[in-house]
C-alpha cells in the first residue's frame, strides 16, 4: 500500500490526468442518466379482465373465474390471486414474486387464458401489466373563453392539440375526456308511428337505403373511360325530414278533391295513397349525445387531456417538451386556456431539487466543521475536494448499471455526502499530525496516509457490506432501496479512490513550503500535545487546528472504573428497549403533499345527472373547509377516470383531485379528515381519500386504506352479516373513521320473464321481444353522415318510457300487436352484490382510514381485541390485512439484511486484524447506535417504519467506523511497545479529533434532511434521524466504552472474574448479552411491526 500512495504522490500529473477523466466522463454520464420519480420499480402484478354480457357476479364466478383463478395459481412464481366479480364483467388480479420476469409471466398467462378467451359467452378478455406509465404524466384542462359547446372544443383538440401533442419525442398517447359528440338525432312520436303503422325499424331500413354514395360501374366515350357513382348521401336537416318513409291510403272523389282515410260518403271515389315524409312522424336535429364522462375544473365545465409517456423515457424531458409546445399552441389559437392540473415533472424536480439543495447545504456544513477543527484553509479546501469528485465518479458507476437519477438515488447521494469526507478526514489528519512532529510534507504525506490506510479501507469495506445485502433483499423494500444502496456504495468506492490516492498527492502539492513547525523536530515537548501527558491548555501554534486536551485524563478515569461504564451502557440498552413500546410504527411514512384525490361512489344505477350534482355540491363543501384555499379542483364524472378501478367505473362514480394552495391555513390531512366527517353520514355517499405524493403507494399494492379487515368465507349473506358485525365493533375504537365494507347492493333492475307458452300462441318468438323492447327503450342507430367535415351517427329515439309505463310497451308480430304484460311478467328486484375472492375464497373488506395521531400498530392491535370474541362458523376467518401484510414481507427482508450486515461487518474486522477476538470490541457499537436511533424517534416523535429500519441497518456498517480507526491505532501503538494504558490513552488523545470531525461531517450533512420539506422529504427524514441518533450514541460510546471493553479483553482481571475458568468466557458472554438485548430493540420493532 505504500508504494502505491508514494507513486501517487510522485506522479501528480497522471493522478491529475486521471481525476480529469473521471471528471469529464461524469459529466458526460450525469447529461444522459434518465430523470424518474421512483426507481424502475418492476411491480409483478398482472390483471385479467373480462366482460361477459349481463351475466350476475355468481353466474360470472362459477362459470369462469373459479376455472381461471385455477389456471393463474399454478403458474410459476405466482405468490397470489385475487377478484372483483361484479354483474357483467370482473377482474383477476395475479400477484407474482418481485424476481419475476414480467414479460415470461405475461406470455404464460396469455397462453393459459387463450381457451377462455375463445369461449362464446366471454365478450371481451384482456390481460394488462401494471405499469406506473398508466397514470398521465401531465393531467391539461381545455377550456375557451366563450365557447362552451364541449362537441366544439373537441373537434379542435382532436384534430390539432392532441397530433400536436402526440407528435413530441417520448409521448406515448393523448387522451381526451370530458368531450361530447354531435349527433344526428331523430325522434320519432310512437302515437304517430302508431297511426301510421310504422315502427322504427321502417325508418330505419329507409334512412339505410337512401344514404348511401355506391359506385355503378363504368361507361366508355371517346376513348375515356368514366366512372359512374351515385350520390345520394344525406347532408342537412331537412334531406331526413323530406324522406318518403311510408305511405297511407286517401280516397279521391269524382270532383278530384281527395280525402284521407277510408271513410266518406261521396257516391264515385277511387282510393290512392299519399306519402308520408319523416317529419310528419319525427323530429330532426344535430344534438350532443349523452356523454360517457363530464370534466369540471374549479367548477366549470372543461376538456380533460391525459398525456402518457413511452416506457423508460426521461419523465422531465416529456413533460418540459409538453409544456414549452402548449405554450405555442395557445398563441396559435387565441382564446383556449390551458390548465396544467396534475404535473409529474414539476413533482419530480421539485424532489429531486429539495434532494439537492439538502445534500448542497449537508456539504457546506461539513466544509465548516473541517475549517473549524482545521484552522486551515488549504488543507480544508483538500478535503472538501473529495465530495466532488466523488459524486461525480459515482454518476459514471451509476451511468454504466443502468440507473437513473430519483429521490432514491438522490437520496444515496445525499447520505453519503457527509461519509465521503470520512476518508479523506482521517487521512488528511493523520498526514497533519505526522507533519506536527517534524516530518517533511512528502513524507508526512506517504506515512501518515500509509498508518491509515488500512484503517480506512476496513472503515469503507464495512460500510459497503451492509449496503450489499440490501441489494439482494426480496419483497417492495428490496426493490425500492436496491438503486440507493448502489448508489451508496459506488460513492464510498469513489471516496477511498479519492482519500487514498489524490488526497496526499494534493496535500503534497499544494502545501508544497517548507516545514511550518521547524522546532516540532528538535523539542517536540514544547509542542507536541499528541502525548499522553499533554498540557491542559491548547497549543497556539501558528496554523495547527483544534486540539482536544482534556479527553487524556478522562480516558483514565474511565479505565480505572471500566466496569461502572460497561453497566451504564447496558442499562442505557435496556432503557432503549423500554421505549420501544411508546414509539408509533407503520409501513411507510404518511405524505406531507397538498394534493389528494377523493374517488366519490354513489349506489348503482345512479345516472350521470345526479352524479353531477353530488358532485357539484361536494366541490361546494370543500372550499368551505379548505376556507377557500383551493388552488385547483378537477372532477372527473363518469368511467374512463385511467385508474385501475377503471373497469369497475360507471355513471354512478367520480373522482375528484383537490390541490391546495401553499398559503392554505388547514393541513392536508385535517382538510381529508373534515371532509370524510362530513360526508360520512351522507345516505348512499362513499368517500374514499388518498394523497397524491406518488405513485409509491399503488407500486407497493396498496390497498387503498391503511386499516383493512378480511373477512373469508363462502356464503355472501353470511359474510355481509360478519362484516357488519365487524362494522359495528370497530366503530367506537379511537383514530379511525370513514369505516366501509366492501359489501353492498347493486344496481336496481326490472327482469322481463317472457311467457313462452303464451308467445308460442300468438307466434312471437322470446328473440322478437327482447329486439323490440331493445329499440322501443334505447332507439337506433341508422348508419352515418358527414357535416362540417365529421362523420356523425345517425340515432332513431323514442321518447323516455317510465317504469310504470314499461308493461305497455307494444310488441309487433306481423300485423298482430300485443302489450308486453300480455305475454310477459315484469318484476323487480336489486341487482347481486359484488364478489370479493382472494386465495380462491370468497372475503369482503371493511376498511377505515387512520387518524394523524394515531399510530397503525396500536390501531391494529385494538381492532385485533375488539374482535376477538366474534362467533365465527367453521371456516370462516378474521384478518387484519393492508399495510401489515406488507410490511411483514418488508421486516422479514430486512431481518435477514440484518443479520447478514452483522456477519459481514464481523469478516471485514477479522480479516483486517487478524483477530476473532477483537472484532466483538467493535461490534459493541451496534446496539450501542441502536439505542441512539430508538432515543432519537422517541424524543422527535417520530414513527418508526420502513425507511426507518432501513437507516438502522445502515448504521450496522456507519457506526463501527470510529472504533474501527481507534483500535487500529491502539494495536499500532501496542506493537511499537507501548504499555496497554498508556497505548489507549495515546490512541484515544489522536484519534477524538478525526472521530469528531467524521461524526459531526456526516451528521450536520444529514441535518437538513431530517428536517426537509417539500416532495419527498416524508421518505427521506427517518433515515436521517436513524443514522443521526445512532452516530450520536455510537460515537460517545466508541470515545468512552470500547476503550474500557478493549481494556477489559486485553487485561487479565483476576481478581474480578475469579470464578470463571477463562477471562474471554466472561467478555464474550457480555458481548453476547449485549448484542442480544441490540438485537431485541430491532426485533421487537419488527414484532410490532409486523403484529
Amino acid at each position: 500500500m505504500k508504494s502505491i500512495i508514494k507513486f501517487a504522490v510522485s506522479n501528480p500529473v497522471t493522478i491529475c490526468m486521471l481525476v480529469l477523466a473521471i471528471l469529464l466522463l461524469g459529466k458526460i454520464s450525469y447529461d444522459q442518466l434518465a430523470v424518474d420519480l421512483l426507481p424502475d420499480l418492476n411491480n409483478p402484478r398482472l390483471f385479467i379482465e373480462l366482460k361477459a354480457g349481463e351475466r350476475p357476479p355468481e353466474e360470472i364466478e362459477k362459470q369462469f373465474i373459479k376455472n381461471m383463478e385455477s389456471m393463474a395459481i399454478r403458474q410459476s412464481d405466482v405468490t397470489q390471486v385475487s377478484s372483483v366479480i361484479r354483474a357483467g364483467s370482473a377482474r383477476i388480479t395475479v400477484e407474482y414474486t418481485w424476481k419475476k420476469d414480467m414479460d415470461e409471466a405475461f406470455l404464460d398467462l396469455q397462453k393459459a387464458m387463450n381457451p377462455f378467451a375463445q369461449h362464446k359467452d366471454i365478450t371481451e378478455l384482456k390481460i394488462t401489466q401494471h405499469d406506473p406509465n398508466q397514470s398521465p404524466v401531465v393531467l391539461i384542462g381545455l377550456s375557451h373563453r366563450s365557447i362552451t359547446d364541449m362537441a366544439e372544443l373537441r373537434k379542435v383538440a382532436e384534430s390539432y392539440i392532441r397530433n400536436e401533442l402526440i407528435r413530441l419525442e417520448g409521448v406515448a398517447d393523448v387522451t381526451l375526456s370530458g368531450d361530447e359528440v354531435s349527433t344526428l338525432v331523430i325522434r320519432t312520436d310512437p302515437y304517430k308511428l302508431d297511426a301510421f303503422k310504422l315502427t322504427i325499424n321502417d325508418l330505419s331500413s329507409k334512412i339505410e337505403a337512401n344514404n348511401q354514395s355506391i359506385s355503378g360501374g363504368r361507361v366508355s366515350e371517346l376513348g375515356l373511360q368514366y366512372l359512374v357513382k351515385s350520390s345520394s348521401l344525406f347532408t342537412t336537416e331537412s334531406d331526413f325530414e323530406n324522406l318518403i318513409v311510408g305511405y297511407r291510403p286517401v280516397t279521391v272523389e269524382t270532383d278530384g278533391t281527395a280525402v284521407s282515410g277510408t271513410s266518406g260518403a261521396s257516391v264515385s271515389s277511387s282510393t290512392d295513397k299519399a306519402p308520408i315524409f319523416l317529419r310528419e312522424v319525427a323530429t330532426v336535429s344535430f344534438e350532443n349525445a349523452r356523454p360517457e364522462n363530464i370534466v369540471r375544473i374549479n367548477g366549470e365545465r372543461s376538456i380533460g387531456l391525459s398525456v402518457y409517456k413511452e416506457m423508460r423515457f426521461n419523465t422531465v424531458k416529456v413533460v418540459d417538451g409538453v409544456i414549452r409546445q402548449l405554450a405555442v399552441i395557445e398563441q396559435a389559437l387565441p382564446g383556449y386556456r390551458f390548465q396544467v392540473i396534475t404535473n409529474q415533472g414539476t413533482f419530480i424536480k421539485n424532489a429531486i431539487g429539495e434532494v439537492k439543495s439538502s445534500a448542497v447545504l449537508g456539504i457546506i456544513l461539513a466544509v465548516v466543521i473541517l475549517f473549524v477543527f482545521l484552522r486551515r484553509l488549504g488543507t480544508t479546501l483538500i478535503v472538501s475536494l473529495a465530495i466532488p469528485i466523488s459524486i461525480i465518479a459515482t454518476f459514471n458507476l451509476m451511468f454504466f448499471n443502468h440507473l437513473t437519477l430519483n429521490i432514491m438515488t438522490l437520496g444515496g447521494l445525499a447520505l453519503g455526502a457527509g461519509m465521503l469526507v470520512d476518508n479523506a478526514i482521517v487521512v488528511i489528519e493523520s498526514i497533519f499530525r505526522n507533519q506536527e512532529k517534524g516530518m517533511t510534507i512528502r513524507e508526512a504525506a506517504i506515512t501518515g496516509t500509509s498508518e491509515v490506510a488500512g484503517a480506512v479501507i476496513a472503515s469503507t469495506l464495512t460500510t459497503i457490506v451492509v449496503f450489499l445485502p440490501i441489494v439482494y433483499l426480496h419483497g417492495a423494500s428490496g426493490e425500492l432501496f436496491k438503486d440507493q444502496a448502489w448508489t451508496v456504495t459506488f460513492s464510498l468506492v469513489s471516496s477511498l479512490f479519492v482519500a487514498i490516492l489524490v488526497i496526499p498527492m494534493l496535500y503534497d502539492r499544494i502545501t508544497g513550503r517548507p516545514n511550518p513547525f521547524p522546532r516540532l523536530g528538535r523539542d517536540r515537548k514544547e509542542t507536541d500535545c499528541d502525548s499522553a501527558g499533554s498540557s491542559a491548555s491548547p497549543c497556539q501554534t501558528r496554523g495547527q487546528g483544534i486540539r482536544i486536551t482534556g479527553y487524556s485524563p478522562l480516558l483514565r478515569i474511565l479505565l480505572r472504573r471500566r466496569w461502572v461504564v460497561i453497566g451504564c451502557a447496558l442499562m442505557l440498552l435496556l432503557l432503549a428497549v423500554a421505549l420501544v413500546p411508546f414509539i408509533g410504527m407503520e409501513f411507510m411514512p404518511r405524505a406531507e403533499s397538498k394534493a389528494f384525490s377523493a374517488v366519490i361512489k354513489l349506489p348503482e344505477g345512479t345516472p350521470l345527472e345526479r352524479t353531477v350534482s353530488a358532485v357539484e355540491n361536494l366541490e361546494e363543501l370543500m372550499h368551505v373547509i379548505s376556507r377557500d384555499s383551493l388552488c385547483t379542483i378537477y372532477s372527473h364524472v363518469g368511467s374512463g377516470s385511467g385508474s385501475e378501478n377503471d373497469i369497475f367505473e360507471g355513471e354512478n362514480t367520480a373522482v375528484m383531485k383537490v390541490i391546495l394552495s401553499p398559503a392554505c391555513p388547514v393541513p392536508p390531512e385535517e382538510v381529508m379528515a373534515q371532509f370524510v366527517r362530513t360526508t360520512e353520514n351522507t345516505e348512499g355517499l362513499e368517500v374514499i381519500l388518498k394523497q397524491e405524493e406518488n405513485s409509491l403507494s399503488s407500486l407497493l399494492g396498496s390497498e387503498g386504506a391503511p386499516i383493512v379487515v378480511e373477512v373469508k368465507g363462502e356464503e355472501l349473506d353470511e359474510i355481509s352479516a360478519i362484516s357488519g358485525e365487524v362494522m359495528e365493533r370497530i366503530t367506537g375504537i379511537p383514530g379511525i373513521y370513514n369505516i366501509r365494507s366492501s359489501v353492498e347492493d347493486g344496481a336496481p333492475e326490472v327482469t322481463i320473464s317472457v311467457d313462452r307458452t303464451v308467445a308460442g300462441i300468438h307466434n312471437v318468438s322470446v328473440s322478437t321481444v327482447i329486439e323490440q323492447l331493445k329499440q322501443q327503450l334505447g332507439g337506433l342507430e341508422s348508419g352515418k353522415m358527414e357535416y362540417r367535415g365529421e362523420m356523425r351517427d345517425i340515432l332513431i329515439k323514442v321518447p323516455d318510457i317510465t317504469l310504470h309505463d314499461l308493461g305497455g310497451i307494444v310488441i309487433r308480430s306481423g300485423e298482430k300487436e300485443f302489450r308486453l304484460q300480455e305475454i310477459a311478467t315484469i318484476t323487480h328486484s336489486q341487482a347481486p352484490k359484488e364478489i370479493f375472492r382472494r386465495g380462491q375464497n370468497r372475503i369482503s373488506k371493511v376498511t377505515a382510514n387512520l387518524d394523524a395521531g394515531y399510530s397503525l400498530d396500536r390501531v391494529a392491535d385494538n381492532i385485533r381485541l375488539a374482535m376477538k370474541d366474534i362467533d365465527l362458523p367453521a371456516n370462516y376467518s378474521i384478518t387484519v390485512t393492508g399495510e401489515e401484510e406488507k410490511r411483514q414481507e418488508s421486516m422479514d427482508s430486512l431481518m435477514f439484511a440484518l443479520a447478514l450486515s452483522v456477519i459481514l461487518v464481523y469478516m471485514v474486522l477479522a480479516s483486517q486484524f487478524e483477530s476473532l477476538l477483537h472484532p466483538f470490541t467493535i461490534l459493541l457499537t451496534i446496539p450501542l447506535a441502536v439505542v441512539g436511533a430508538i432515543l432519537l424517534f422517541f424524543l422527535t416523535g417520530t414513527t418508526i417504519n420502513m425507511m426507518g429500519v432501513i437507516g438502522i441497518v445502515m448504521l450496522v456498517g456507519i457506526a463501527v467506523n470510529n472504533s474501527i480507526i481507534l483500535v487500529d491505532r491502539i494495536n499500532q501503538l501496542k506493537q511499537s511497545g507501548m504499555e496497554l494504558t498508556d497505548a489507549i490513552v495515546e490512541s484515544g488523545q489522536q484519534r477524538i479529533r478525526p472521530i469528531l470531525m467524521t461524526t459531526l461531517t456526516t451528521i450536520l450533512a444529514l441535518l437538513p434532511m431530517t428536517f426537509g420539506f417539500g416532495e419527498g422529504a416524508s421518505l427521506r427524514s427517518p433515515m436521517a434521524i436513524a443514522v443521526i441518533g445512532g452516530l450520536v450514541t455510537s460515537t460517545v460510546m466508541s470515545l468512552m466504552v470500547i476503550p474500557c471493553v478493549y481494556y477489559v479483553f486485553e487485561k487479565n482481571e483476576k481478581g474480578k472474574m475469579n470464578f470463571l475458568l477463562h477471562r474471554k468466557i466472561a467478555i464474550c458472554m457480555l458481548f453476547i448479552a449485549l448484542t442480544g438485548l441490540g438485537l431485541c430493540v430491532v426485533q421487537a420493532i419488527a414484532g410490532r411491526a409486523v403484529a
